[in-house]
This record gives structure tokens, C-alpha cells and sequence, in this order.
């Protein structure tokens, strides 16, 4: 339903239309958790293209975000610039589920301890709820979101921190609810190294395949200290990064569980800092495999339509490999292609993208309408008519009612 130029054609996905003067990024909403036993705030920002009821056909994956309020708008931002902006789809569009914290010790600790990071027991009185948090995520949390949203059954947990310590704890104990994990900067000092101490056995005997973790370190040595160094340094000072460093250790030990994992070591970045560069590195690896790298050679007027088509959906058969369900080419993304062939007077390759459109989802007036927008464009009234009146059985549209009757009325 719109016509782009070749070279603005992938950037399309961006322009959804905003119905007011605000710039939203998601909103808030309370449900009453019976397992926490209090109300629990989140946050939830949702693709542009869920806004836009030409796709309403669309699902997505969904990444949770624990200490949602601190993260909120980086990650949300993130996954804009990597799956809208620009032509990009270094991952697929999602959708942010931010939990803010109302007890931020009690839910993101695994064990109860006595002693904290300081060496004294300020602050961790109600440690130890981790495990009813993470009930609360798969009974209540996750059953919500997909009751409510178009979403898709692959899910990334995202923490820091405490956050980090329950995204492994998580991983370790609980590793089917979610795909892909990152942990960043996890607390693995925690309760004596208590979740560090099981990690290496649970590695050994466990498989996790089709599991996907990256692991963010950041630099909080003290002077004259190096990676080195630091792991046979036996002080308080060093037991955080000491205890990362030993969980990468661990991953590095088993290397036949069918985990799919990579650490980073952030020398310039500190433990406040690294969150950042963690989500940018830990996004581009967990769907490394998601970007189609040949949207240039699509163009190639030596390469045919049929080519076009079958190097797409063979991408997407890799992708669906690796998420685990079939994922279709998203309808926004053949839509663009197909506009910017039709620009480009490339009619074969333009038919062909519409027309995987209309395979793929035939429950949406959108493909239908595109369709008619082609044989407008090829001079064929009849065809255009008849695609048309399909998109307005579908849905009615007052777009492609007033396109269809400006074709009856020249006819």
C-alpha cells in the first residue's frame, strides 16, 4: 500500500504513523501475581508494525527484562535500531516485557544468605525468593503476555547483575522457558558462590540444545590487576569479577551440551556501564543467524525472480531451524521488496513477493490490496478489481474502497 524508491524501500517498516503528538515507547500495566501475592507493574512496548492493523497477522518473539525500569528504554531502543530502522534486521522485531522490582533482593536472589556484598547483612532480610519469582515469570507473567499480545514462542530473558545471577539461575535450573539468555555482570558471588558451586556439574550432566547464552563482563579490578591475576587473588575485592571469570571458566570446560554461548570482557566498561554494550553485543550474537545478507544482490536484474524467492524463504528455513517454530518472512519486509521491484520495473520480482505474501498470510486484506496496487501499476484494471474486492472481503478499508471505486468509475 505504499510506493517507495529502491533505495528507500526497506526503510518503510519506519514510517507507522504516530496518532498523536506523543512518542511512546510502550506502557505500563499492573497484574495481581498470587504467588508474590502483591500487584506487579510491567512494562510493555510493542513492535510499530503491531500498531499498524495492515499487519496485524504478525507474531513476535518476546524479550523480558528484569530491572525493566533501569533498561527500559536502551533495550527497547536497541531492538528498534536493529529490526526497523534504517533496512536493518540484524534481529527480528519484538516485544520488551520490563518487570521493575518491588523487592528487587528478595525476587533476584536464588538463596537466602545473611551477608551481602559488604560483608554485613543490611538489605537482605528477605533474600531468597528467586524461585517464586521465577514461578511468578512462567505461571503468570508469560501466560498474560500471550494470552493478551501477538507473540511468538521464542522468548530472551535479559538481566544485570542480581538480574544477571536469576538469568542463570534460570538457565541452569529452568532452561525451558526461554530460548536465549543474557547475563550481564551476574552476581555469582551470591550466598558463598552458592549458584557458581553447582554450575559446572549441571554443565556436565545437563543438555542444552537450542539454548543460546552471552555472558557480559565488566571491569571491576582494582588497579594493577589483570584478568590473570585477579582469578588466584583470594580477597573481597575481587570476588565479583573473580566469580564471572570462573563461571566462563565453566562454560569453556563443557563444550558437548549443546549450549550455545560467547562471553565479552569489557575492559573500559564498569559495572554501572557494561549493561549497554551487553545488550548490543548479546543481541547481534543471540540472532547472529537472522539477518539476510543478500538484499543487494535481490536487485540484480541477472538474478531471477524464482532465484529471489527460493534464496528467502531458504533463509527463513534456516531461521526457523534455529528458533525452533516456522518462522515466515515477515510481511512487512516482502511488502517493502516487492514496492521497491515494482519501482525499480523489475514486474516479475514484484508479482513473485506479493505473491509469497498472499501464500504466507492469506488472512490479511494488506497482501491483497498490494496485489491490486500491482496490476494497477501493470495496467490490468480487471486484475487490480479483483484483488481489491479480495482485500475488502478480508477487511474493509476505506484506502482500497476508494482505489477500487476509482477503478469502476474510469472503467
Amino acid at each position: 500500500m505504499r510506493f517507495i524508491t529502491a533505495l528507500l524501500f526497506l526503510m518503510s517498516i519506519q514510517g507507522y504513523a504516530q496518532t498523536n503528538t506523543d512518542i511512546v515507547i510502550g506502557k505500563s500495566e499492573v497484574i495481581y501475581s498470587k504467588l508474590l501475592k502483591e500487584n506487579r507493574t510491567i512494562w510493555v512496548h510493542l513492535p510499530r508494525s503491531a500498531n499498524d492493523p495492515l499487519f496485524k497477522s504478525q507474531r513476535y518473539p518476546v524479550l523480558y527484562l528484569l530491572d525493566g525500569d533501569a533498561h527500559f528504554s536502551s533495550v527497547t531502543g536497541m531492538i528498534q535500531q536493529f529490526s526497523e530502522i534504517n533496512g536493518n534486521s540484524l534481529c527480528p522485531e519484538m516485544i520488551v516485557v520490563g518487570i521493575p522490582n518491588t523487592d528487587r533482593t528478595r525476587d533476584l536472589t536464588p538463596s537466602h544468605t545473611n551477608i551481602n556484598f559488604s560483608g554485613d547483612s543490611t538489605g537482605v532480610n528477605t533474600s531468597g525468593g528467586g524461585e517464586i519469582f521465577t514461578s511468578f515469570i512462567e505461571k503468570e507473567l508469560i501466560p498474560h503476555m500471550d494470552s493478551l499480545y501477538p507473540t511468538a514462542p521464542y522468548r530472551v530473558f535479559v538481566g544485570h547483575s542480581l538480574g544477571g545471577l536469576t538469568v542463570m539461575n534460570t538457565l541452569l535450573h529452568h532452561p525451558q522457558l526461554f530460548n536465549a539468555y543474557l547475563a550481564i555482570d551476574p552476581s555469582m558471588w551470591w550466598d558463598k558462590q552458592r549458584l557458581l558451586h553447582q554450575t559446572e556439574p549441571i554443565l556436565m550432566q545437563e543438555k542444552f540444545n537450542g539454548k543460546t547464552l552471552f555472558l557480559g563482563i565488566a571491569n571491576t579490578m582494582s588497579p594493577g590487576m589483570d584478568t590473570a591475576k585477579v582469578r588466584k587473588d583470594t580477597t573481597g575485592n575481587s570476588i565479583h569479577i573473580r566469580s564471572i571469570l570462573l563461571l566462563a571458566d565453566a562454560l569453556k570446560k563443557e563444550n558437548s551440551n549443546g549450549l550455545r554461548w560467547e562471553y565479552k570482557y569489557y575492559n573500559e566498561e564498569d559495572h554501572g556501564s557494561v549493561p549497554l554494550m551487553s545488550e548490543y553485543d548479546g543481541l547481534k550474537f543471540i540472532f547472529n543467524f537472522y539477518h539476510f545478507k543478500d538484499n543487494n544482490k535481490l536487485f540484480d536484474r541477472s538474478f531471477s525472480a524464482a532465484l529471489a524467492v527460493g534464496s528467502l524463504s531458504d533463509h527463513y528455513k534456516r531461521v526457523s531451524l534455529e528458533m525452533g517454530y516456522k518462522v515466515l518472512p515477515p510481511e512487512p519486509y516482502i511488502n517493502s521488496l516487492g514496492y521497491g521491484f515494482l519501482q525499480n520495473k523489475m514486474n516479475e520480482k514484484a508479482f513473485a513477493f506479493f505473491k509469497m505474501n498472499i501464500d504466507n498470510y492469506p488472512g490479511s486484506e494488506n497482501v491483497y490490496d498490494s496485489m491490486g496496487d500491482f496490476y494497477v501499476a501493470t495496467n490490468d484494471k480487471q486484475k487490480a478489481i479483483e484483488y481489491f474486492t479480495k482485500a475488502l472481503t478480508v477487511n474493509e478499508n476505506s484506502d482500497t474502497r476508494g482505489k477500487l471505486n476509482k477503478l469502476i468509475q474510469s472503467k
